[in-house]
């Protein structure tokens, strides 16, 4: 076999009878990717099974099929066929030798919030301590080596380790990467050989996709059983159901690395603000560490924390691990400073869940010394049930709240925005998004902070089937730029 090659035994060991065995030259579970000699691998989508398009994927020419449900009557009976319980795992752990190479120390961090930032001071913390790291998650692919490439929270299992294999390719030894809960739950982490793991938080989200919130917990825990026996397991323990995480630690036999106020390893005494940076006051193996982190609130100090926890859970000193904190840099759209105008701040923040947009706004709220504005929308064909949760925390926590379009998708932006609207009638509306940033900029008054949330890094916002240019941070500037006269 060539380099581009391989049998249907390497790839699904025990899937297919042992006279079916041939050499196949890839793996696909889109069939329109399908070529000749290609493994299709039929998936059950939330809007199309893949078995479906078994005879496309023939007709591309495809070899092999791998599908949960039984053989297609129809199947030329030239084409070999294996049903398998779970097709999702059987792709992950086949394109993980498809694609071998993988940076040798790897962690994971799940949540609801926070887990760009965490993936991201890891690598970072990695970096300063001597070893060439990348982060891999929302905000796409990191390296210490300026490499930058990519965007979602966990890719599927094909991108995702191409992705691996290129960078261990490149010389990238330590990964932090994001574990999101539809990830885990579709077997898109599985052949990823992790290190160790963190919990960060759970909150309100996906529940479009999660039938309850106990099942959304249970998909984030999922990253338990990814990990090898023995392996640590960093916990925010002032984070919501970290004790149901510790407990699932726990029963499958991983030791814990508690961290936060709560926490037992790196314990956080005292938290002092000093203008946009805080001054951290940390207990770790006995000894006291004083760590000047140049971020705002305390769920930053709480990111960085599990960030040191995980560096810990790796092999790093933690003393070393935590005094890396003090030159940490934001994540791009994570409370990002954009501009100033007349005295007032302008922010932008990713916060398009409660919990988040709550988090956001108590945060910035010591920094108001005038009004506290927030721009805010929730995205359409997603769960209903938090855009008035999302409005009353706005109108509660905000001196002003604008609600406008966020991303619409394929729902009528008017009637999402009415959805939020009957949370409060202290809510204003401005629908077009551009105008909505422009009209708070021109508000910001001395001591007056404006937080743009919801979109936070993206550069695009989607209307019906099409994703138009659009960046927050470039309208707040465009808005500054053209107000600051």
């Amino acid at each position: 076999m060539n380099a581009r090659n391989w049998s249907l035994g390497q790839l699904f060991p025990g899937a297919f009878p042992a006279d079916a065995d041939r050499s196949v030259t890839g793996v696909v579970f889109d069939s329109r990717k399908a070529a000749p000699g290609a493994v299709f691998v039929a998936l059950a989508g939330a809007k199309a099974d893949g078995a479906r398009f078994i005879a496309d994927a023939v007709a591309r020419g495809a070899t092999a099929i791998v599908s949960g449900q039984p053989r297609p009557q129809d199947l030329d009976g030239a084409i070999v066929f294996a049903q398998v319980g779970d097709p999702r795992l059987a792709l992950s752990l086949a394109a993980a030798v498809v694609h071998p190479r993988q940076p040798a120390t790897i962690v994971a961090v799940t949540g609801t919030s926070g887990k760009s930032s965490v993936a991201d001071f890891t690598r970072q913390i990695f970096q300063v301590l001597g070893h060439e790291a990348a982060s891999l998650g929302t905000v796409g692919i990191v390296t210490s080596k300026g490499s930058k490439y990519g965007s979602l929270t966990t890719p599927d299992p094909l991108s995702l380790h191409a992705s691996l294999d290129k960078l261990a390719g490149e010389g990238i030894t330590h990964l932090a990467m994001e574990a999101s809960s539809h990830g885990l739950d579709q077997r898109r982490l599985d052949g990823v050989r992790l290190a160790a793991g963190a919990y960060l938080n759970l909150g309100r989200d996906h529940l479009d996709y999660h039938p309850t919130v106990e099942d959304y917990l249970d998909a984030k825990l999922r990253l338990w059983d990814l990990l090898p026996a023995g392996a640590p397991v960093v916990i925010n323990r002032d984070g919501a159901f970290a004790d149901k995480a510790s407990a699932a630690a726990v029963a499958k036999g991983h030791p814990i690395i508690g961290v936060g106020c709560a926490g037992e390893t790196l314990t956080l005494l005292e938290v002092l603000r000093e203008g946009f940076s805080q001054r951290l006051q940390v207990r770790a193996q006995g000894r006291e560490i004083e760590v000047v982190l140049p971020l705002v609130g305390d769920f930053m100090a709480g990111n960085a924390l599990v960030a040191a926890g995980l560096a810990v859970a790796a092999g790093e000193a933690p003393e070393a691990a935590l005094n890396a904190l003090s030159g940490l840099v934001g994540v791009p759209g994570r409370l990002e400073r954009v501009g100033s105008l007349k005295g007032g701040l302008a922010v932008v923040d990713f916060a398009h869940k409660p919990d988040a947009l709550e988090a956001v706004l108590a945060t910035l709220r010591p920094y108001a010394a005038g009004r506290l504005i927030c721009v805010f929308g929730c995205g359409g064909d997603r769960d209903r049930g938090k855009r008035p949760v999302m409005g009353q925390i706005a109108a509660d926590l905000a001196d002003l709240a604008i609600v406008t379009d966020d991303n619409p998708r394929t729902e009528d932006p008017g009637a999402i925005r009415a959805e939020i609207l009957a949370a409060s009638p202290k809510l204003t509306e401005i629908g077009d998004r551009a105008k909505a940033i422009r009209h708070a900029v021109g508000l910001l008054g001395t001591g007056d902070v404006l937080v743009v949330a919801g979109k936070g890094h993206e550069t695009g916002q989607i209307i019906g089937d099409r994703t138009l240019p659009f960046s927050d941070q470039d309208v707040v500037r465009a808005a500054i730029a053209e107000m600051d006269q």
